[in-house]
């Protein structure tokens, strides 16, 4: 029987989890009848994994891998748990041969030869198996969850997919394990994979929560591989990080239009909370650091929109060493809807 997997067991930038119990205190105290949570900048999840026992939700993140992940851990179709650990315990056990574009484009990078071999092989088998009937599409999310979840643990990186440690020693190698997704998820749950800002034109919540990109760097060069086994296009990918063409992904969140766009944003979205998540970054690390939205925006912005409070707790901020970072703390922006 494989080993389980909780939904915090993924490396990521800006990962909320560690902070799930001060936003959740802060909606419980300043928020009445949540009924329906929207999470839509949702990366892997953790945030809207909170509520998945009380609030139907509604997920959203640009990038395909984060969307499947939320649509096996919060989707409504049923699944197999039977079916989907010996299919797991399976390709545990197998030792492909064949070279296929995992181990032609990837071998000795961030993984292994014989553990690119090994996820081609899955991820082909996966979309076989799919394609033919035999699993259905929560079923698949499920088992693409499983392999990108056993990929970030072994992978030779520091946490993201910018570069690859050079001459590493593979010492540690694919395994797959269990998800621990339910059965019992909200039945009106909704998983999307699109442009925030076109969405929210269309959906409605009591509580929207925004997680935006606080700086320069894009989400989608980060987790290119990760990506690209999630799509399963096999494009062409170059340079020593052998990344993908990425054009459609790059978010305006991360760049000087960033402002702009979350105005859109807040001007679009139907829902009676908002409540942000903006660090206070400001001026103090290197340019890439720097957040892409000043307060004087936020609060502008969202004051037009509502009331607004502002709660913040201490946190460590992620530094790639390059910036004297000091007395860091992430904000929360809530804002009671006219």
């Amino acid at each position: 029987m494989p080993k389980s997997i909780s939904i915090s067991n993924r490396r990521y930038l800006g990962n909320k989890y560690k902070l799930l119990n001060f936003i959740q205190e802060v909606i419980e105290n300043h928020c009445n009848d949540i009924n329906v949570f929207a999470d839509l900048f949702a990366g892997t999840g953790s945030v809207a994994f909170g509520f998945r026992d009380s609030k139907t939700l509604i997920t959203n993140d640009i990038l395909y891998s984060n969307y499947i992940c939320n649509l096996a851990w919060f989707g409504t179709e049923q699944f197999r748990q039977e079916i989907l650990e010996q299919m797991i315990d399976g390709y545990n056990a197998a030792n492909p041969t064949h070279a296929n574009y995992m181990s032609l484009h990837f071998a000795d990078t961030y993984f292994s030869k014989s553990d690119c071999k090994k996820i081609g092989y899955i991820r082909e088998d996966i979309e076989r198996n799919y394609k033919t009937g035999k699993i259905n599409s929560r079923e698949r999310a499920i088992l693409i969850s499983s392999l990108l979840y056993a990929m970030d643990r072994v992978a030779k990186t520091c946490g993201h997919y910018d570069a690859f440690i050079q001459n590493a020693t593979f010492d540690e190698h694919l395994e797959l394990g269990m998800p621990t997704v339910s059965n019992e998820n909200a039945p009106n749950n909704q998983c999307f994979n699109e442009d925030i800002n076109q969405l929210a034109k269309r959906i409605y919540a009591d509580l929207v929560y925004l997680d935006p990109p606080y700086n320069s760097r894009q989400y989608c060069d980060a987790y290119h591989l990760l990506e690209n086994v999630a799509q399963w296009k096999k494009p062409k990918v170059y340079g020593v990080a052998r990344k993908m063409d990425r054009s459609r992904l790059k978010s305006d969140y991360c760049t000087r239009s960033a402002a702009i766009a979350f105005d859109d944003l807040i001007k679009s979205l139907n829902t009676r909370y908002i409540l942000l998540s903006y660090n206070n970054m400001s001026t103090k690390g290197d340019d890439r650091s720097n957040a892409r939205i000043s307060d004087e925006d936020i609060m502008r912005i969202l004051s037009e929109k509502g009331n607004v409070q502002v709660f913040s707790q201490d946190y460590k901020a992620f530094s790639a060493g390059k910036s004297d970072i000091s007395d860091n703390q992430e904000r929360l922006f809530l804002c009671t809807c006219r």
